[in-house]
Protein backbone atom coordinates (compact mmCIF):
# COMPACT_ATOMS: atom_id res chain seq x y z
CA UNK A 1 0.00 0.00 0.00
CA UNK A 2 1.39 3.51 -0.91
CA UNK A 3 0.37 6.93 0.55
CA UNK A 4 0.98 10.07 -1.45
CA UNK A 5 4.14 12.42 -1.48
CA UNK A 6 2.47 14.95 0.50
CA UNK A 7 2.05 12.26 3.45
CA UNK A 8 5.83 11.57 3.27
CA UNK A 9 6.65 15.38 3.59
CA UNK A 10 3.95 15.22 6.26
CA UNK A 11 5.84 12.81 8.54
CA UNK A 12 9.19 14.59 7.63
CA UNK A 13 7.89 17.80 8.78
CA UNK A 14 6.83 16.25 12.00
CA UNK A 15 11.00 15.11 12.32
CA UNK A 16 11.36 18.56 12.08
CA UNK A 17 9.61 20.12 14.80
CA UNK A 18 13.37 20.09 16.50
CA UNK A 19 15.52 20.86 13.73
CA UNK A 20 18.00 24.20 14.21
CA UNK A 21 16.09 27.29 12.73
CA UNK A 22 17.11 26.68 8.67
CA UNK A 23 14.88 23.55 8.55
CA UNK A 24 12.08 26.10 8.86
CA UNK A 25 12.81 27.35 5.32
CA UNK A 26 12.81 25.49 1.46
CA UNK A 27 14.98 23.34 1.75
CA UNK A 28 14.03 21.37 4.52
CA UNK A 29 15.98 18.17 3.99
CA UNK A 30 19.68 17.90 2.16
CA UNK A 31 20.45 14.54 0.76
CA UNK A 32 23.87 13.75 -0.95
CA UNK A 33 23.89 10.67 -3.58
CA UNK A 34 24.73 10.22 -6.73
CA UNK A 35 23.59 8.16 -9.89
CA UNK A 36 25.39 5.43 -11.57
CA UNK A 37 24.38 4.30 -15.87
CA UNK A 38 23.60 0.64 -15.84
CA UNK A 39 24.28 -0.15 -19.83
CA UNK A 40 22.89 -4.20 -21.28
CA UNK A 41 25.49 -6.35 -23.29
CA UNK A 42 24.18 -4.02 -26.59
CA UNK A 43 25.72 -1.35 -25.03
CA UNK A 44 22.82 0.58 -24.30
CA UNK A 45 21.53 2.79 -21.59
CA UNK A 46 19.42 0.14 -19.28
CA UNK A 47 18.66 1.91 -15.72
CA UNK A 48 20.31 4.59 -13.52
CA UNK A 49 21.13 3.08 -10.27
CA UNK A 50 20.09 6.13 -7.73
CA UNK A 51 21.39 6.12 -3.87
CA UNK A 52 20.32 8.97 -1.58
CA UNK A 53 22.48 9.51 1.71
CA UNK A 54 21.06 11.38 4.22
CA UNK A 55 22.35 13.70 6.80
CA UNK A 56 22.69 12.44 10.74
CA UNK A 57 19.59 14.09 11.82
CA UNK A 58 17.43 13.03 9.24
CA UNK A 59 19.08 9.66 9.65
CA UNK A 60 18.20 9.27 13.43
CA UNK A 61 15.09 10.48 12.64
CA UNK A 62 13.39 7.87 10.22
CA UNK A 63 15.12 5.19 12.49
CA UNK A 64 12.93 6.77 15.27
CA UNK A 65 9.87 7.16 13.42
CA UNK A 66 10.31 3.13 12.46
CA UNK A 67 11.47 2.61 15.93
CA UNK A 68 13.99 1.23 15.21
CA UNK A 69 17.63 1.29 17.58
CA UNK A 70 21.15 1.35 16.85
CA UNK A 71 23.56 -2.04 18.67
CA UNK A 72 26.17 -1.37 20.59
CA UNK A 73 28.57 -0.99 18.05
CA UNK A 74 26.66 1.92 16.59
CA UNK A 75 24.62 -0.19 13.61
CA UNK A 76 21.79 -1.77 12.53
CA UNK A 77 20.89 -5.76 13.57
CA UNK A 78 20.42 -7.43 10.42
CA UNK A 79 16.68 -7.92 11.29
CA UNK A 80 16.37 -4.31 11.93
CA UNK A 81 17.96 -3.50 8.65
CA UNK A 82 15.31 -5.94 6.59
CA UNK A 83 12.52 -4.15 8.27
CA UNK A 84 13.87 -0.76 7.34
CA UNK A 85 14.24 -2.02 3.78
CA UNK A 86 10.90 -3.23 3.62
CA UNK A 87 9.37 0.30 4.88
CA UNK A 88 12.06 2.34 2.54
CA UNK A 89 10.38 0.24 -0.47
CA UNK A 90 6.89 1.97 -0.09
CA UNK A 91 6.75 5.01 -2.09
CA UNK A 92 4.69 7.65 -2.52
CA UNK A 93 1.89 7.10 -5.65
CA UNK A 94 3.05 10.49 -6.94
CA UNK A 95 6.86 10.00 -6.33
CA UNK A 96 8.79 11.72 -8.69
CA UNK A 97 11.51 9.80 -9.04
CA UNK A 98 14.38 12.15 -8.19
CA UNK A 99 16.70 11.21 -10.82
CA UNK A 100 15.18 12.70 -14.00
CA UNK A 101 16.49 11.57 -17.60
CA UNK A 102 16.41 13.42 -21.13
CA UNK A 103 18.02 13.03 -24.25
CA UNK A 104 18.19 15.74 -26.33
CA UNK A 105 15.97 17.46 -24.24
CA UNK A 106 13.39 15.31 -24.07
CA UNK A 107 11.71 13.00 -21.34
CA UNK A 108 12.96 9.58 -21.14
CA UNK A 109 10.39 7.50 -18.70
CA UNK A 110 11.21 5.50 -16.09
CA UNK A 111 9.71 2.42 -14.35
CA UNK A 112 8.92 2.33 -11.08
CA UNK A 113 11.86 1.64 -8.11
CA UNK A 114 13.06 -1.19 -7.43
CA UNK A 115 15.80 -3.40 -5.77
CA UNK A 116 15.63 -0.88 -2.82
CA UNK A 117 18.44 -1.71 -0.14
CA UNK A 118 19.49 0.51 2.85
CA UNK A 119 22.50 0.43 4.89
CA UNK A 120 24.43 2.76 7.06
CA UNK A 121 27.05 4.40 6.54
CA UNK A 122 29.23 6.28 9.35
CA UNK A 123 26.10 6.91 10.80
CA UNK A 124 24.26 8.19 7.68
CA UNK A 125 21.19 6.18 6.28
CA UNK A 126 22.27 5.54 2.68
CA UNK A 127 19.31 3.95 0.32
CA UNK A 128 19.83 2.49 -3.01
CA UNK A 129 17.32 1.97 -5.34
CA UNK A 130 17.07 1.27 -9.39
CA UNK A 131 15.50 3.09 -12.21
CA UNK A 132 14.79 0.80 -15.58
CA UNK A 133 14.15 2.54 -18.56
CA UNK A 134 11.05 1.49 -20.25
CA UNK A 135 13.60 0.91 -23.27
CA UNK A 136 16.92 0.41 -23.94
CA UNK A 137 18.41 3.18 -25.60
CA UNK A 138 21.24 3.82 -27.49
CA UNK A 139 23.05 6.85 -26.77
CA UNK A 140 25.35 7.20 -29.99
CA UNK A 141 25.80 10.80 -30.72
CA UNK A 142 23.70 11.84 -28.67
CA UNK A 143 23.44 13.49 -25.04
CA UNK A 144 21.73 12.27 -21.82
CA UNK A 145 21.42 14.34 -18.85
CA UNK A 146 19.74 13.11 -15.47
CA UNK A 147 19.27 15.62 -12.98
CA UNK A 148 18.43 14.78 -9.55
CA UNK A 149 16.29 16.70 -8.01
CA UNK A 150 12.69 16.39 -6.53
CA UNK A 151 10.01 18.82 -7.71
CA UNK A 152 8.80 20.96 -5.05
CA UNK A 153 12.52 21.10 -3.75
CA UNK A 154 11.61 20.29 -0.17
CA UNK A 155 14.23 17.30 -0.49
CA UNK A 156 17.65 19.57 -2.10
CA UNK A 157 19.56 16.60 -3.41
CA UNK A 158 22.95 17.22 -3.85
CA UNK A 159 25.75 14.74 -6.39
CA UNK A 160 28.23 14.14 -4.37
CA UNK A 161 29.45 10.56 -5.33
CA UNK A 162 31.28 10.56 -9.45
CA UNK A 163 28.71 8.58 -11.91
CA UNK A 164 30.07 5.24 -12.39
CA UNK A 165 29.52 3.66 -15.81
CA UNK A 166 27.92 -0.03 -15.57
CA UNK A 167 28.33 -2.82 -18.01
CA UNK A 168 29.07 -2.17 -20.97
CA UNK A 169 29.69 1.07 -21.66
CA UNK A 170 31.72 1.57 -24.93
CA UNK A 171 32.97 5.65 -25.47
CA UNK A 172 30.82 6.69 -23.36
CA UNK A 173 31.61 9.48 -21.01
CA UNK A 174 30.10 11.08 -17.95
CA UNK A 175 30.88 14.21 -15.99
CA UNK A 176 28.61 16.24 -13.25
CA UNK A 177 27.26 19.88 -13.65
CA UNK A 178 26.79 21.11 -10.31
CA UNK A 179 23.83 23.53 -9.45
CA UNK A 180 25.82 27.35 -9.07
CA UNK A 181 24.65 28.52 -6.13
CA UNK A 182 24.69 31.87 -7.21
CA UNK A 183 22.01 31.20 -9.84
CA UNK A 184 18.35 32.12 -8.91
CA UNK A 185 19.28 34.18 -5.97
CA UNK A 186 15.85 36.05 -5.92
CA UNK A 187 14.06 32.59 -6.15
CA UNK A 188 16.11 31.54 -3.00
CA UNK A 189 15.63 34.28 -1.23
CA UNK A 190 11.43 34.02 -1.58
CA UNK A 191 12.12 30.48 -1.06
CA UNK A 192 14.05 30.65 2.42
CA UNK A 193 10.57 32.33 3.85
CA UNK A 194 8.43 29.43 3.23
CA UNK A 195 6.84 27.67 5.86
CA UNK A 196 7.37 24.31 6.27
CA UNK A 197 3.84 23.98 4.86
CA UNK A 198 3.97 25.82 2.14
CA UNK A 199 4.40 24.60 -1.27
CA UNK A 200 6.51 26.96 -3.88
CA UNK A 201 3.67 27.75 -6.50
CA UNK A 202 6.33 27.81 -8.72
CA UNK A 203 5.97 24.17 -10.82
CA UNK A 204 9.05 21.63 -10.70
CA UNK A 205 10.89 24.54 -9.13
CA UNK A 206 13.44 21.82 -7.82
CA UNK A 207 14.58 21.72 -11.30
CA UNK A 208 15.92 25.45 -11.19
CA UNK A 209 18.59 24.27 -8.65
CA UNK A 210 19.37 20.26 -9.92
CA UNK A 211 22.46 19.07 -10.46
CA UNK A 212 22.89 16.95 -13.23
CA UNK A 213 25.14 14.07 -14.70
CA UNK A 214 26.02 14.49 -18.57
CA UNK A 215 26.38 11.32 -19.95
CA UNK A 216 27.11 11.17 -24.47
CA UNK A 217 28.37 8.07 -26.27
CA UNK A 218 30.63 8.07 -29.01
Amino acid sequence: MRTTFLAFISMTLAGNIWAPSPAAAHPHVFVDGGIDLQFDGEGRLAALEVTWLYDEFETLYMLSSYALDLNDAGELDEADRLALVRELSIWPDDFDGSAHLTVDGEAVPLDWPEGVDATLEDGRLQKTFTRQLTEPLDLQGGLAEVAFYESTYFFAFSITMPPRMLGNAPDCRAEVAAFDPDAHSDLQDTLSTLGREETPTIPNVGKLFADRVLLTCG
